[in-house]
């Protein structure tokens, strides 16, 4: 093989690496999410979350979806999945207070409409480019 093959097959070897994308699945701590410095910035403490448990309200919303991604690019995939699950749950929190309500319940993790329950966790898949977490839940007043 002469330098020009080599070069060449070098070149395709490594688009199909790229192409390859990865897609890690992560369950990480809702807690340790909502306590971050981040959260403390952006989440409106008026507005309650219940992850995977319904409480006593008059419900305005079912089965609402917030579907985020965030750029992961020299992110670890615990900061990139935290900053996605906070844009997600403060979607959530704008939401409901559009609609004049101070709860959003039944949260759970969504990803490709897949549910995954937990009161301790939530699901979040990470590439090399953007890492995304998508959640599910109700609105109550």
């Amino acid at each position: 093989m002469n330098v020009k093959q080599t070069i060449m097959t070098l070149g395709v070897l490594s688009v199909s690496v790229v192409a390859q994308a990865r897609n890690t699945t992560h369950y990480y701590s809702i807690n340790e999410a909502l306590r971050s410095p981040l959260a403390v910035q952006v989440l409106d403490k008026e507005v309650k979350l219940y992850f995977n448990h319904t409480v006593a309200g008059t419900v305005l919303a079912t089965n609402l979806v917030s579907n985020k991604k965030t750029n992961s690019f020299n992110k670890t995939d615990k900061v990139a999945c935290e900053r996605a699950f906070l844009s997600a749950v403060k979607t959530f929190q704008d939401r409901a207070k559009s609609m004049g309500a101070t709860k959003v319940t039944n949260l759970v993790s969504f990803y490709k409409k897949k549910v995954y329950k937990s009161t301790e966790n939530f699901e979040c898949h990470a590439g090399t480019f953007v890492s995304g977490v998508a959640l599910r839940g109700d609105i109550v007043k």
